[in-house]
């Protein structure tokens, strides 16, 4: 492994006196994982010796992650020449034997589908963007559209992982959690990394998400994300029990730290300062999370510009706005998903709903954080786990399609800290198949992440069962025409 591996100084104290197992069990739902970080790093930075390896280009991370893999062909990558194909065969030439899943590999008949939709030159980069997505044409000219990545895995979960964690088999640290462990937070009294689930716009049924893809795998549990929910209790088990009051919630804290820390002198356990980091987290949360979450001091203008579901719990637009709430407050990672993206069949209409429903608020987002000058700090990424077959899954119809699951090539967006605005990269055939120029692996995504935040992702690395690991495992090269 290059570069000079990092130990957390308190690495070798936790595994004398605590199994993994029992910190997992102790601090892994809600709220204990954000309060061990506090604990780790009582001044809330906790950042590793040495890092960031380089001066920064942006402090925080924002995921837009669209579960169910987007189709790039119909919203990025512009093929006009498939009208002239549309209804015939995939050449042998172009699919050069490559695996498709189990879902098409029985047709007896593979046509080319051009998309239904139109698209438009947008910007002063001239980028060509869908219909589909008239407030991303208005902010392009801040991205940078890379319509040439590409994963290994071919099935969601698997890809979903792979895109989260570097790998595709559950287990390993999600790409938030290597955040936090590396640079630790700018806020004591919220995590330093958040999760955030909007259900889908469409109406096929879409795929689940687990709670694993943002675990802290084998690092310790205190880097984990934390779900905000929608609701009355955004953070689990945060609230105090009906006729607990906040003055007797700090009296009774005050009493069982002193409890707690005659213990620990007696028996020195890392266990125990966990508690008192979890209860003292907690108390600080009570506060910090209710304002956080009241959008009631937003302006109209702002809610305006996020769309009509800005002020719905737990949609889509209301998360982009939360984000950029998070970060404004020093969150380092905000991981958000959005699912129903996985458009088998009626690929039109599930498209079109999940484009309106997330098409200005991601725009929003930007510009929101543009106008507040955190945008330069702020990196923000925009994408699925892989993209959509140009052959039609199921019957093709003059007016509808699906699409199967395609690894070879798909789009994702990033805009801010580090990124060189206005740009497409990367080229794909004329059937949007295979790629031509500047193939970007998903390890190469993850790279140019943490390369933004001042990492050398070959030197973010963590010792377990005898092998020093890392995001990218053994792989991933900076995208280094996409950095400004």
């Amino acid at each position: 492994m290059a570069g000079q591996p990092h130990v957390h100084p308190l690495d070798t104290a936790f595994r004398q006196t605590i199994s993994r197992r029992s910190l997992f069990g102790r601090t892994a739902t809600g709220l204990g994982a954000a309060a061990l970080g506090t604990l780790l790093n009582p001044q809330a930075k906790g950042a590793l010796a040495g890092l960031p390896h380089f001066a920064p280009k942006a402090k925080h991370v924002i995921f837009l992650h669209q579960s169910g893999g987007p189709s790039s062909i119909d919203l990025f990558d512009y093929k006009p020449q498939l009208k002239k194909v549309h209804g015939t065969e995939l050449p042998d030439s172009i699919r050069r034997g490559q695996r498709i899943t189990g879902m098409t590999s029985g047709q007896d008949s593979f046509p080319c589908v051009a998309p239904v939709f139109e698209f438009h030159r947008a910007g002063k980069s001239g980028a060509m963007i869908s219909e589909l997505l008239p407030h991303t044409a208005k902010v392009v000219d801040d991205l940078c559209i890379v319509n040439s990545v590409n994963t290994d895995a071919i099935n969601h979960d698997p890809a979903i992982t792979f895109i989260q964690t570097g790998f595709q088999q559950p287990g390993r640290p999600s790409i938030g959690s290597w955040v936090s462990y590396g640079l630790g937070s700018e806020n004591e009294n919220l995590p330093a990394f958040v999760v955030l689930v909007s259900q889908t716009s469409g109406l096929n049924v879409d795929q689940p998400l687990f709670s694993r893809l943002w675990s802290a795998g084998f690092l310790p549990s205190s880097y984990q994300g934390v779900q905000f929910r929608a609701g009355a209790d955004p953070v689990l088990y945060l609230n105090d029990p009906p006729g607990v009051d906040r003055a007797n919630r700090r009296r009774m804290l005050d009493a069982v730290q002193k409890l707690n820390k005659l213990k620990a002198e007696s028996f020195a356990d890392p266990e125990i300062e966990t508690r008192i980091g979890q209860y003292e987290m907690a108390y600080r949360m009570q506060a910090s999370v209710p304002e956080l979450m009241d959008l009631s001091k937003e302006s109209q203008a702002t809610i305006d510009m996020y769309g009509p579901e800005a002020r719905k719990p737990g949609s889509y637009a209301s998360h982009c706005l939360l984000a950029r709430r998070l970060v404004e407050r020093g969150v380092r990672f905000v991981q958000l998903y959005k699912r129903g993206w996985d458009q088998h069949n009626d690929l039109p209409r599930d498209l079109a709903l999940q484009a309106r429903a997330t098409d200005q608020p991601s725009a929003a987002l930007i510009q929101d954080l543009k106008q507040r000058g955190l945008l330069d700090q702020t990196l923000v990424v925009w994408g699925g786990e892989f993209g959509r077959t140009i052959y039609c899954q199921g019957k093709l119809t003059s007016t509808n399609y699906g699409r199967d699951h395609h690894p070879r090539c798909f789009s994702m967006w990033m805009a801010g800290g580090g990124i060189k605005p206005g740009m497409v990269l990367g080229r794909t055939d004329d059937y949007c198949y295979n790629i031509e120029e500047d193939p970007v692996h998903v390890h190469d995504i993850q790279a140019t992440l943490l390369h933004c935040l001042g990492i050398d992702h070959t030197r973010l690395t963590y010792k377990f069962q005898g092998r020093w690991f890392r995001l990218t495992d053994v792989h991933g090269e900076l995208v280094k025409k996409a950095l400004a």
